[in-house]
């Protein structure tokens, strides 16, 4: 079963994310800070990782954390943004994200978007 890490900061749309990607038969672990997202990765190697800001870490920071650590180095990773941060979204490609998707966003594009990242 392919596993995706989630982090927000936000409890509702953490959920909605956590329920829309089991809906869609994948195994989800959720964080609401970027520490407990590390801690998370590197005790469990996910799949994929969707990030979006943390209590105590940017998803730019998350991020870049990932790609310095061995383990977690490859890791896929879909980056949420809100719309029209493009600086943002220009950041979270320079510490290594492969993909993101601005919010709001759709169930079945969320999908797509982890399932294209774990093909």
């Amino acid at each position: 079963m392919t596993s995706v890490l989630v982090v927000d900061d936000d409890p509702t749309l953490l959920r909605i994310i956590e329920t829309v990607l089991t809906s869609a038969g994948l195994q989800v672990s959720s964080r609401n800070t970027g520490q407990a997202a590390l801690r998370a990765a590197h005790a469990h190697r996910p799949d994929c990782a969707v990030l979006d800001a943390g209590h105590d870490m940017t998803a730019t920071a998350l991020c870049q954390a990932l790609r310095a650590a061995e383990d977690t180095a490859d890791v896929p990773i879909l980056l949420l943004t809100e719309r029209g941060r493009w600086l943002e979204v220009a950041a979270a490609f320079d510490a290594g994200a492969d993909d993101y998707l601005s919010k709001p966003f759709t169930a079945q594009d969320l999908v797509r978007r982890v399932e294209a990242l774990t093909r």
